[in-house]
């Protein structure tokens, strides 16, 4: 079973808003931080939100903040990225992961600490 899926990528444009969902598997809500990471061609991978629905802890970049914002439902498995106010600079493939532990760091998000990633979903924002 494919630990991570990500959806809702598309091309709209700048302004509108997409809804990404990460699908996981059963139970992981409960033990595993799940984070959202973005990567622009030719750029490094950006750390983007957490969240830990066991915990409550949750973190989110101050690129976005203001304008995504992160959820999970346990019942269904999901996680999702609400991004409102696309601006073409948040253009990028976005991954969703799971983390080795429980918690989100309110102060970084790093892909270092997270072992399981999703295939990612393709988000381009036109001007």
């Amino acid at each position: 079973q494919v630990p991570l899926v990500e959806s809702g990528g598309s091309l709209v444009q700048s302004g509108e808003s997409l809804n990404l969902t990460c699908t996981v598997s059963p139970d992981t809500l409960n033990y595993h931080s799940i984070g959202w990471f973005r990567q622009a061609p030719g750029r490094a991978r950006e750390g983007v939100s957490c969240l830990s629905l066991g915990t409550g802890s949750t973190y989110t970049a101050d690129s976005v903040k203001g304008r995504f914002t992160i959820s999970g439902d346990n019942a269904k498995n999901t996680v999702f990225l609400q991004m409102n106010s696309l601006k073409p600079e948040d253009t990028a493939v976005y991954f969703c992961a799971r983390g080795f532990g429980r918690w989100c760091s309110s102060r970084y998000l790093m892909d270092t600490d997270f072992g399981a990633w999703g295939k990612g979903t393709l988000v381009i924002v036109s001007s």
